[in-house]
């Protein structure tokens, strides 16, 4: 699987980062994060190749380069109201764009709360696009008893969306 995984913002990139550090080593993986979000250099997984947000003409910007799923996590508002608008001015709006184009899973993980009524209607409209509007919300019934419980769970239901194997939460028996 090639896997795309944009970290926007600076508010809660700890959760891309973990996205990407639970991700099975089979899985391609190619991290872009913009100008707001750290730099992700740390990952011991040797499958991620880092592209810069400037760089419009990386591979992953084609749609014949055949990537599987776009996770963006956490999405800032900016970011969100870009692809809703069909602005593709970088390159984690681009891949967002191709993947619309190409009709692949386009997860987006909104990060702000309270969302204002602009931010709802984009979503509204992604969502009638089939873009995947997970944000990460708690999930009370998981039964997590710590932070790292809940990020788990988190973790694990987007994975479930983008179909990867995980075992980061119990499931419902």
């Amino acid at each position: 699987m090639k896997l795309v995984v944009a970290i926007t913002g600076a508010s809660g990139i700890e959760l891309g980062e973990k996205f990407v550090q639970y991700l099975p080593k089979e899985v391609e993986v190619h991290i872009i994060t913009s100008k707001n979000a750290l730099t992700v250099n740390h990952f011991e997984n040797k499958n991620i190749t880092l592209h810069k947000n400037s760089n419009i003409a990386a591979s992953i910007a084609s749609g014949s380069f055949q990537v599987d799923a776009t996770a963006i996590i956490p999405c800032s508002m900016n970011t969100l109201a870009k692809i809703s608008c069909g602005i593709a001015d970088n390159l984690v709006t681009r891949v967002a764009s191709v993947a619309l184009k190409e009709q692949k899973k386009l997860l987006l993980a909104p990060r702000e709360l309270p969302f204002s009524a602009i931010a709802l209607e984009n979503m509204e409209k992604l969502a009638k696009l089939n873009v995947i509007i997970a944000p990460p919300v708690l999930g009370y019934y998981s039964d997590s008893s710590s932070l790292e419980e809940m990020e788990h769970f988190l973790i694990g239901k987007w994975y479930d969306v983008l179909n990867i194997e995980h075992n980061l939460y119990e499931r419902w028996k």
